[in-house]
Formats: C-alpha cells, sequence, structure tokens
C-alpha cells in the first residue's frame, strides 16, 4: 500500500492555502479532475486528503463513521461561536443532544407544521410589488429565519431583530473565509476581524438571551415531558430536569440559530436564479405547480406530490451546494483509496468536487432536473450526491430544508416570476457556506 496519494507541491510554511484562498471551487475541481479519486496537499501545516470516490465517501460519513471524527481545527475556529453545539459535538454529548432534538424534527411533527411554513412564504410575498425588484438572498435569509424561529424556538421576532440578526451574517462569514495566513498560525494570533466577529458573536448571544428569558417558564412542569415540542421547549424542560447546563442550552440555539436557516435559504437563492436563466425548466415547473395547487396555497399533501420541482431543488444543490466541502480527521492510520492517510491529516469531502465532476455526471456544468428522474439516476453511486452529508451525523435539518423549499418555492412560482437582474456568470464566496458575492436582484413579474 503506497503511503502518499498525488497532490500539488506547495509553498514553504503556507503549503497550497494561497492557492486554496485565492480560489477554492477552482482547485477543488483542478485536483479533482487531476487526481481522481483521492489526492493529497497541504493546508498550511495540516496536510489534507481530498477524496472525492464516492464509495470511499460512504465509507467515512457511513459505514466506518465512528473511526472519524470532526477536526480540531474546525473545533478551534467555531468553538467561540457554536460551542458544544450539535454542529461540533462528539461523543456521548453528541449524542445526547442528538436524541433531545430529534423529536422536534420528526416528519410528521413538521409535516403537521407545514401551514405555518407557507403562512411564512406568503406574508414575503405579500409584500412584494410587481414591477419592483428585491435582493433574492436577503428575502429568503429573512423568510427561512423567521420559519426556524418558529418552529424551532417557538417565538416571532419583530422586523427590527430579525434585521439585527441578519447584520451579524456578514462579519461571521468574513472570519471563516479562507486566508492563508490563518492557515498557518495558531488560532490565537490575533487577525483582522477578529473584533467584528467577536462583537457579532456578543449581539446574537443577548438575541438568544431574550428569546430564552421570553420562553423560560411558559413550559408547564419543568421536570415533565408535556408542552410544545420545539427544540428550545425540549431543551427548556431538559434544563428543568437538571439535564442541560444553559451553555449547552446557548450552543445549541446558536447552532440552531444559524445553521438552521443560512442553507435552505442558499438554496432558494441559487434555484431561482437558474430558474430565472432556464426558462424552460422554469415553465415546465410552473405547470406543475399550478396544476397541483389549482390556485389554492401549498400544503404537506402538495409536497407529497411534487416531482420535477423536487428535482429541480436537487439540481440548485447539486451545481450550487450551499456547504461546498466537510472535513473530517481519522482517529487512527486508515487506508482510503490504496494510501494510508495518517491520524493527524485532515480528510475533505468536497461536494463542490463531486457535484460536478464528469466522472458521475453527463455535462456536469448544465442546469437539467431530470437527471434526478428514477431512470437516468439508476446506477449512479449513491454519495456522487450529498448535500446533506450523510450517516449518523447527517443534517438534522435535512427533511425541514426540503419541505421548506418545496413550500416556499410553490408560494413564489404560483404568483410570481423572478428575473435575475444581477451579472453573471455568478461570482462565489466561500466561508462555512458558499454565498454569491455579487447582489442577487431580481425583478419581480406577477404571473
Amino acid at each position: 500500500m503506497a503511503d502518499t496519494p498525488p497532490g500539488p507541491t506547495g509553498e514553504p510554511v503556507l503549503g497550497s492555502g494561497r492557492r486554496y484562498a485565492d480560489d477554492p471551487f477552482a482547485f477543488i475541481s483542478a485536483l479533482e479532475e487531476s487526481y481522481g479519486d483521492i489526492s493529497r496537499f497541504e493546508m498550511g501545516p495540516i496536510p489534507t486528503y481530498l477524496v472525492t470516490d464516492p464509495d470511499a465517501i460512504e465509507r467515512i460519513l457511513v459505514s466506518d463513521a465512528d473511526q472519524f471524527s470532526k477536526p480540531e481545527f474546525q473545533g478551534e475556529a467555531l468553538g467561540e461561536l457554536l460551542g458544544e453545539g450539535l454542529l461540533l459535538s462528539e461523543g456521548e454529548t453528541w449524542q445526547r443532544q442528538r436524541d433531545l432534538a430529534q423529536p422536534a424534527f420528526s416528519m410528521r411533527r413538521l409535516l403537521g407544521m407545514a401551514d405555518r411554513i407557507t403562512d411564512h412564504a406568503t406574508a414575503m410575498t405579500d409584500d412584494w410589488t410587481p414591477g419592483s425588484t428585491v435582493d433574492a438572498e436577503l428575502e429568503t435569509a429573512r423568510v427561512t429565519l423567521s420559519v426556524i424561529l418558529d418552529l424551532m424556538m417557538g417565538v416571532e421576532l419583530p422586523a427590527e431583530r430579525i434585521d439585527t440578526v441578519q447584520s451579524q451574517l456578514e462579519p461571521l462569514g468574513r472570519r471563516f473565509e479562507p486566508e492563508p495566513l490563518r492557515f498557518a498560525m495558531p488560532d490565537w494570533v490575533p487577525m483582522p476581524g477578529d473584533a467584528e466577529y467577536e462583537a457579532a458573536i456578543e449581539t446574537l448571544d443577548d438575541v438568544l438571551d431574550e428569546i430564552i428569558e421570553r420562553r423560560r417558564g411558559t413550559e408547564g412542569d419543568p421536570s415533565g415531558d408535556d408542552g410544545p415540542m420545539d427544540f428550545l421547549s425540549v431543551l427548556l424542560r431538559a434544563q428543568g430536569r437538571g439535564e442541560q447546563s444553559a451553555q449547552q442550552l446557548r450552543d445549541e440555539m446558536m447552532t440552531i440559530l444559524l445553521a438552521g436557516h443560512d442553507t435552505t435559504a442558499l438554496t432558494l437563492t441559487y434555484t431561482l436564479f437558474l430558474l430565472s436563466e432556464h426558462p424552460e425548466v422554469r415553465e415546465r415547473v410552473e405547470a406543475e405547480v399550478d396544476e397541483q395547487l389549482d390556485g389554492e396555497e401549498p400544503t404537506a399533501a402538495d409536497v407529497r406530490e411534487f416531482e420535477y420541482l423536487e428535482w429541480v431543488i436537487d439540481e440548485a444543490m447539486r451545481l450550487y451546494p450551499p456547504v461546498f466541502a466537510l472535513f473530517r480527521t481519522p482517529d487512527e492510520p486508515v487506508e482510503l483509496c490504496g494510501y494510508t492517510v495518517p491520524d493527524d491529516a485532515s480528510v475533505m469531502l468536497p461536494q463542490w468536487g463531486v457535484h460536478r465532476s464528469s466522472r458521475f455526471w453527463e455535462d456536469p456544468d448544465s442546469f437539467d432536473p431530470e437527471r434526478f428522474s428514477p431512470e437516468r439516476g439508476a446506477g449512479r453511486p449513491r454519495f456522487a450526491f450529498f448535500p446533506f452529508g450523510g450517516g449518523p451525523r447527517h443534517c438534522i435539518g435535512k427533511h425541514l430544508a426540503m419541505l421548506e423549499a418545496q413550500l416556499i418555492l410553490a408560494t413564489v412560482l404560483s404568483q410570481y416570476r423572478l428575473e435575475f437582474e444581477g451579472e453573471t456568470p455568478l461570482e462565489l464566496s466561500p466561508s462555512l457556506t458558499m454565498h454569491p458575492r455579487q447582489e442577487m436582484t431580481m425583478r419581480i413579474h406577477e404571473r
């Protein structure tokens, strides 16, 4: 078994960090095209293995998931923000919190709340004026934030507090954009933007404190199991039983607040953009929505019947995966794709590289929702498409995200046609999630 897979030669100290930071998407694609299933490069001092073989990805995320952990560099960078929330916690802490969270994210509960998601979508479109423009990224972030606050925290915030939350997202995102010096420096070394990052966390903590105090005392018997099943209510009752610290509760709420709305908003943004750019697809999905809804607002029953709309959303996530790479580290040396990966290495699983690989997708850069039909999907490796990860640590909000995306899109498409007026091609900004750099200005046309 060979020791080291092929890969680019980097610079002293920085490794390939500068090239990655300049354009991580082009870098990932170049390595996937040049080296195939596995390649190695250095991200500053960290040896990094890029794995794009779907079978190996399935091993890492599913069958051998207990042999891999979240890498230390993620905990160091994100720890101040998310603490020991579901995204970063490990072992018994993660399992306990996952078990607590599961009822709040059950498909049965979510389907029973579909009308509330539609209400939020309708409130958004009721504020639109035909002929005017909206920033699609901002609009979708507002509506998905409202949904997560309602369904997972049991609150509705006034518009100014929603704006307060949204205004913190930019300094938070900048902190996690790739920066070569950060790759090479210890996490404690001060860097530009750190003060703004810490101020944004403090502001969001204040918002969460308000929400938690507002809900505290409304759960009936704090040691019982009766009461609302939103995630905050579940955690407050667990805290009443002495099973949840104030810090753990805060970490979970921060994780849900940020991770729970951003990825869905980006999925909606990219889907609306792609529909604007491909009128033949837009007309077909409009026809499906019109036939299914027959002039009514979308419901959970309608979501069960949508087919092409779901393919459209999947294809948008294939081309523009909001989470463009996952990271793991092996707990001990492991064999992957014929090479030994040491236990001090970072393993990168790039949705961006796999979703756009010509090895798994015909004409991979084209927008073709029908590639997700059962006939065309037969024989495709399972992990050629993994927008929500996989295995025991798959995204707990997957069902909510897909339900939400279909209900919101159906609400929009049944009333309006949005025309993108920004510059193309899209320039993409890498952070914790993949955002468009330009404003996503869209003209509203009444259908």
